[in-house]
């Protein structure tokens, strides 16, 4: 049917559940990106598994060839292709559909969803002919296939053409009157996820170009040089996801409870925060290297990073508290977490909105702050606690929070049924708990020492013997139990959506929630307040509790690691 904005006519339908209209052509870029994001999960996750059983050394699979060339292609398949094409399906998401309004550019969106495609086939084909072992970060003077750096190239300038085809599409929408008001703040957020995107996107640039031209031999790149501007990409990339996840739990809280922002300006300033502060945090990947002076590494991992960790404390207090709110609202008000107690957690989307937060700020958030404080990342930085960290933001938060919302999506876009909804209602919880002892392993092991890349924890080819790495095995074993775990629930995940795209009766949606049918949160009488309106048995005091469990948590383990520091240079 067609459908019209104040200046534009343009081919859509008519959302059953939310009224708003749905541009077909955006629908069919969303559902394409979509797709090709987790086909490529898929794809990492089965990598994934492979280096777990590696590294959990009474397997130790792998030989040392291939455990660095599945390494390589995991890093960029899972921290790059899957994130970024399924955050460009959630960009054009969030610019036409919860806009109301159409997508601008669609020959230019196709075009780079093709580049973007013909790059990750590239470097995938390269990587596993083992022209590119050079892993995710491919320092200087490691040197792979020039098609590795084009590939990558490819992919990164596909993806900045696509945001400015999302920001074009913002601005048209704006033009065009198509929505009311102030933008919402799941759109909101996404513009902060795209702006940081470009500072990510023309890092990789500048680190890239430069290694392709080398690879040719065409001209020297200096190390330090490439590490700066790597890490300008590799680090603000998931500083994009963090602003996309955040959004992602804000839609996510209002789909399941009907959960609106206590205070919405308050949220709005916490995404400005990041836009300012967020991607100094990459510094920390350069405390251990020479020639940054401490002035330097002081000001962008301490004081000046603390505003983007505040920023993240205000959406981990707005959102819970929202959620509080919005249950009390329905008469859940006996004690502290009477409210929790009765909160829906059957709803696949509700338990991947809570275990995801959960999981990025309590083992994330916490040990990556920690090891960003320059003293502690000496005797962290190139340890297993590195990925042990970024296992729990990316993968538990990240990639958590995008699989809940992907439930909601097939019935909104790709207008087909969920099927198996009670293993979707599983899935969740045994994602989550098997990436928790992922990362409590990883951490633990490189508590003891383990380092992060080395293939052989025993070092069993070295002239020298290690001992005392009885502990670091077990803990290895326990990341090792857990990748199994969660590639089961990745698995749940895979059979649910991919047998509700491919083989899904297709039908209007008639509610959102996938479960819990008594649930209509759309119709909710809740409203976003500046904070004056709660009161009395509204106001979140089980968040408040919570809140203050969480920072003495962060107290207690900063300050143990201060305890370890100064026990490392123990002198008898």
């Amino acid at each position: 049917m067609a459908a019209s904005t104040a200046s534009h006519d343009f081919e859509s339908r008519t959302c059953t559940v939310t009224g708003l209209k749905v541009d077909l052509t955006a629908e069919k870029l969303i559902k394409a990106n979509a797709v090709t994001a987790i086909v490529f999960l898929l794809i990492g996750g089965f990598f994934a598994l492979l280096i777990a059983l590696t590294r959990w050394q009474t397997v130790h699979l792998l030989p040392a060839d291939w455990f660095y060339r599945l390494l390589t292609a995991h890093g960029f398949d899972m921290l790059v292709v899957w994130i970024v094409f399924f955050e460009v399906a959630g960009l054009y998401f969030g610019a036409t559909v919860v806009l109301n309004a159409r997508l601008v550019f669609p020959k230019v969106a196709w075009f780079t969803f093709g580049m973007m495609l013909v790059g990750t086939l590239m470097v995938n084909v390269i990587v596993l002919m083992g022209k590119a072992d050079v892993m995710f970060t491919a320092y200087v003077p490691l040197v792979a296939d020039p098609l590795f750096y084009l590939g990558i190239i490819l992919f990164a300038v596909g993806a900045l053409i696509a945001v400015f085809v999302f920001f074009a599409t913002i601005v048209t929408a704006k033009r065009e009157k198509a929505y009311e008001g102030s933008m919402p703040l799941f759109t909101y957020g996404l513009v902060a996820a795209a702006i940081i995107a470009v500072y990510a996107l023309l890092s990789g640039a500048l680190a890239y170009v430069p290694a392709f031209f080398a690879s040719l031999g065409l001209m020297e790149v200096d190390p330090g040089y490439y590490r700066n501007l790597f890490w300008g990409f590799g680090h603000s990339a998931q500083q994009i996801n963090l602003a996309a996840m955040v959004s992602i739990w804000y839609a996510l809280a209002q789909i399941t409870v009907g959960a609106v922002p206590v205070n919405e300006k308050l949220s709005r300033f916490a995404f400005i925060l990041y836009l300012l502060f967020i991607n100094l945090g990459s510094a920390h990947h350069l405390l251990t290297d020479p020639g940054y002076g401490f002035a330097w590494k002081t000001v962008n991992t301490s004081y000046a990073m603390y505003l983007a960790v505040l920023g993240s404390l205000i959406h981990a207090f707005s959102i819970p508290a929202a959620v509080e709110v919005a249950q009390r609202r329905k008469g859940y008000t006996n004690g502290l977490f009477d409210w929790l107690k009765k909160a829906p957690w059957k709803e696949p989307g509700f338990s991947a909105l809570v275990i995801s937060m959960t999981m990025f700020g309590w083992i994330g958030g916490v040990t990556g702050v920690t090891i960003g404080t320059e003293q502690i990342n000496m005797t962290a930085h190139n340890t297993m606690r590195l990925p042990g960290h970024f296992h729990a933001p990316v993968v538990s938060g990240t990639t958590l929070a995008f699989m809940g919302i992907t439930y909601y999506l097939i019935p909104l876009i790709f207008r087909k049924k969920l099927k198996f909804p009670k293993m979707a209602s599983w899935q969740p919880y045994m994602f989550g708990g098997g990436m928790l002892l992922v990362s409590i392993g990883m951490i633990a092991a490189g508590l003891q020492g383990v380092s992060r890349r080395h293939w052989d924890v025993t070092f069993a080819q070295s002239p020298f013997t290690v001992d005392g790495l009885g502990t670091a095995q077990l803990m290895l074993g326990i990341a090792g139990v857990g990748a199994l775990i969660a590639v089961t629930g990745g698995t749940m995940f895979m059979i649910v959506v991919l047998a509700s795209v491919f083989t899904g009766k297709q039908e209007d949606a008639n509610r959102l929630t996938l479960v819990s049918s008594d649930l209509n949160p759309l119709v909710t009488d809740a409203v976003p307040n500046t904070g004056k309106e709660i009161s009395g048995d509204l106001l979140p005091r089980g968040t408040v509790v919570i809140t203050f469990a969480f920072l003495m948590f962060f107290i207690l383990y900063y300050f143990s690691n201060w305890w370890l520091l100064g026990r490392a240079w123990f002198i008898r």
